[in-house]
């Protein structure tokens, strides 16, 4: 491993040539970066080499300039290039001895050539060798590296055969843990495409000689090719390598593999997770005695998966079912959202500390975890600016449809594996380790699978929509592109479907399984225009309850409301960056979603008449025939958020500070309404003492039902929450899940079909009108009450009370008990 400098001791100051910033001077096509440190012996003739090399009769390289890296030299270094009368010769000077790596960083973010050589100022590699990886970028790589390695390359003069072994051994190290198929890093002669190697040289973070392997593994990691190339190499004597500098390797690969997260990145999630807490901060310090306000029974409902789950886990039950709800026939839990990938591995946190915890956790960790994982996908895919991305990624979580479903819909707001999925599937088409990434990415969508089936439809639609306008845009790329990604699509479903197929084939064809729900044509199954553009509910500056109540379904699915600003914004965007195939295809993407959630009928402006929609093909489809139409608005959440960040990333590099301060105003005015007030929250009603201290047990016996007055129902499901409190000890009928219609009929639900009983409870809660009970009516009970072998009915304190308990006496024939805070009737014999 030759080494041109190392490490040493602090220098004393020197004066600085540094040459001016790179976008204020005219581009060259070669830049050759040379780290130095105390060099005056062997970086003379270096120079004069190069120098005679690029100016030779016949030389191609008409514009070029050498920089050398000086790593705080203290002998006469600096000068042997401050003297020199060619002002393409250009000292980068900085104080103190940094390493090489600290060296080449700033050598080469100073050079603007648009390709880059980085070579040791020992010449162990002859600069005529250039010629050999020229031809590799020219043949459409976008680094090469000369190799010592390969077959091809030749020796000169060797090394001490220690200095040789240990350069093997940290060689070989290097392949099996950190750059896999790269058989010589170390080698100093390296020719880089020139953009590139300055987005690689300024992602980097190491300041010894393990630089050039955090380089090429970032190359590695965004699918850019690299030709490994034979050279002659030879040693040459002076080296500043010493034993123990092979430690600091060693060090700074294990940084390699453990990186160490910068600054910015930790502000940046520490400020993603204050947004959480501060959104949930109404229940997130009392989780258990507090209730969203806007969840409606969603909460309630939540708070039972995780309790039934983890129940199940914990009784060596089938996860995939229960009977606790909707007695007899049960619940087909995989044809309900219970987020087993999430719910399963927390079942510790459930069973000690409760569902409303563990619920409230879910919620805030898992809205900052989605949005660090969109603001690392928008560092490393498309901008370097951290407060771009930064920006990009809050509004990507942070949209107004996601906080809106934060009240009550963790499968559509815990998204943290979405953007991991979308950059392998890119790793895929750029043709990186198809086999590994493939794999890889097919565990990811089972996971996915586990934690939310709609939002990974919701995401594949997402990135189809993409895939579709990149190709348009760039269909060069796309040729390129499309057999490693049908490759490695196929392997992935290879991986994915044996883990899955069982748990579809319960959903599917599982007891209480269920074909499609029809959501029918209420306002808010699918989106207006005036959604897409109006503010929503918990905009705290410009929400609008009455408004957005009317163009939604409820508040749980305010499923567009971007706000006009927002859209004005993006499209400037979108006409300003419009060269970019990237923005083409995310402008397309969000304006195909968002035309797609408007349903499969579109209401023409002004008039009575409708026509087909563009989801009207959809619907009929298998999967699709469940989505909520105007839930595709949420796809447009990252596309925004990406084009936010790019407009961002453009004007920190704008030149005029006019240009940056109105280009700045811009996005914060339009921004402005969507930041969201936190989600209201109310004191939650306290349980009955007769399920909390188990008062409950005397009445129900074996596989017995306790039955609610009313039942439990999507409208009110707060019997789910006293049969959680109760340690889900009890089963009981009705209920708030999705299922079968019934008696045949598979199609989906909300709850269950009423049965007489049922319905005429129902019917007394909202009217407070006490029906006609005749005999008929006593009969259709008893037979009602031996369908879901009752043990006993209990009307716990509620509006109507009185009339309810009133039509139980009736019904049953029998005044109740008042036991524990509740009214009680006791259905055995003798009783």
């Amino acid at each position: 491993m030759s080494r041109a400098h190392a490490p040493g001791t602090p220098a004393p100051a020197h004066r600085t040539a540094t040459p001016a910033p790179a976008h204020r001077t005219a581009p060259v096509e070669l830049s050759v970066v040379i780290p130095a440190f105390n060099e005056e012996r062997r970086l003379g003739p270096t120079l004069d080499a190069v120098t005679r090399y690029l100016d030779a009769a016949g030389s191609h390289w008409r514009t070029w300039e050498i920089l050398v890296a000086d790593d705080g030299s203290t002998d006469a270094t600096r000068e042997l290039v401050t003297v020199r009368r060619d002002p393409r010769v250009k000292l980068v000077a900085g104080s103190g001895n940094r390493g090489k790596g600290h060296a080449l960083r700033r050598g080469v973010a100073a050079g603007r050539g648009r390709q880059v050589l980085v070579m040791d100022a020992d010449l162990a590699t002859p600069v005529e060798e250039l010629e050999r990886l020229e031809k590799a970028l020219a043949d459409g790589n976008a680094a090469a590296i000369g190799s010592r390695a390969v077959p091809g390359a030749t020796l000169g003069d060797r090394q001490h055969r220690i200095r040789e072994l240990a350069g093997r051994a940290g060689n070989l190290l290097i392949r099996r843990t950190t750059l896999r198929g790269t058989r010589d890093t170390q080698c100093g002669f390296k020719l880089f495409d020139g953009d590139k190697a300055r987005a690689a040289f300024a992602a980097s973070r190491l300041n010894g000689w393990a630089i050039d392997v955090e380089v090429l593994r970032h190359f590695q990691r965004l699918g850019w090719p690299v030709a490994e190339v034979p050279v002659h190499w030879s040693h040459q004597p002076g080296s500043k390598v010493r034993p123990a500098d092979y430690l600091r390797v060693l060090r700074d690969l294990v940084r390699l593999r453990i990186p160490v997260p910068r600054p910015a990145d930790v502000v940046a999630v520490l400020l993603f997770l204050a947004m959480a807490v501060a959104l949930c901060s109404g229940r997130v310090l009392d989780p258990a005695h507090r209730y969203l306000t806007d969840s409606l029974q969603d909460q309630n409902q939540w708070e039972w998966f995780f309790a039934v789950t983890a129940d199940n886990i914990a009784h060596l039950r089938n996860p995939l079912f229960t009977d606790l709800q909707g007695a007899p026939d049960g619940v087909n839990l995989m044809a309900n959202t219970t987020m087993l990938g999430l719910s399963v591995p927390l079942t510790p946190v459930t069973l000690l500390l409760g569902p409303a915890v563990t619920l409230s956790l879910v919620m805030t960790l898992g809205l900052a975890a989605t949005a660090v994982a969109w603001y690392r996908l928008i560092v490393k895919r498309l901008v370097r600016q951290r407060a771009a991305a930064f920006a990009g990624a809050a509004l990507a979580a942070f949209a107004p449809p996601m906080v809106s479903h934060a009240n009550a819909h963790p499968n559509f707001v815990v998204l943290f594996m979405i953007p991991p999925i979308i950059d392998r599937a890119l790793r895929l088409t750029a043709g990186e380790r198809v086999t590994r990434n493939a794999v890889v990415l097919g565990l990811m969508a089972a996971y996915q699978f586990f934690l939310g089936e709609e939002p990974l439809l919701l995401a594949a639609m997402g990135m189809l929509l993409f895939a579709v306008a990149h190709a348009v845009a760039r269909p060069d790329v796309a040729r390129k592109a499309v057999r490693p990604l049908l490759n490695g699509l196929a392997v992935a479903a290879a991986v994915c479907l044996p883990l899955v197929v069982y748990p579809l084939a319960w959903q599917f064809s599982g007891p209480q399984s269920y074909t499609g729900i029809d959501h029918g044509t209420a306002p808010g199954v699918a989106n207006s225009v005036r959604a897409l553009l109006s503010f929503a509910e918990r905009s705290l500056i410009a929400g609008d309850a009455h408004r957005a109540d009317a163009l939604s379904l409820n508040p749980t699915e305010q499923n567009a409301f971007y706000g006009w600003p927002l859209v004005l914004l993006a499209f400037a965007i979108t006409v300003g960056l419009w060269r970019r195939p990237a923005v083409k295809a995310l402008a397309v993407t969000a304006a195909a979603a968002a035309v797609l959630s408007l349903g499969s009928r579109i209401p023409l402006p002004l008039t009575d008449t409708t026509v087909p929609g563009p989801w009207a093909p959809l619907a009929g489809l298998p999967l699709f025939d469940s989505v909520i139409e105007s839930r595709v608005a949420l796809v447009c959440a990252p596309p925004l958020g990406m084009l936010l960040a790019l407009a961002v990333d453009r004007l920190a590099q704008a030149r005029r500070l006019g240009t940056q301060y109105a280009g700045l105003l811009a996005v914060c005015l339009a921004l402005l309404p969507l930041v969201p007030a936190p989600l209201k929250s109310e004191p939650r009603a306290e349980v009955p003492a007769f399920f909390t201290d188990g008062t409950w047990k005397t009445y129900v016996r074996g596989d017995e039902t306790l039955v609610p007055v009313p039942l439990a129902e999507p409208e009110d499901a707060e019997a789910l929450h006293w049969q959680t409190a109760a340690g889900l000890g009890f089963r009981m009928p009705g209920g708030y899940f999705n299922g079968p219609y019934g008696n045949g009929d598979r199609t989906g639900v909300y709850g269950v079909p009423l049965r007489f009983t049922a319905s005429l409870l129902r019917d007394v809660r909202y009217t407070g009108v006490v029906p006609v009970i005749d005999a008929r009516a006593r009969a259709e009970t008893r037979e009602d009450l031996a369908y879901w072998r009752a043990g006993a009915l209990v009307l716990a304190p509620q509006p109507h009370e009185d009339r309810l308990r009133e039509t139980v006496e009736k019904l049953v024939g029998r005044p109740g008990r008042r036991v524990a805070g509740v009214w009680v009737w006791d259905l055995h014999k003798g009783s």
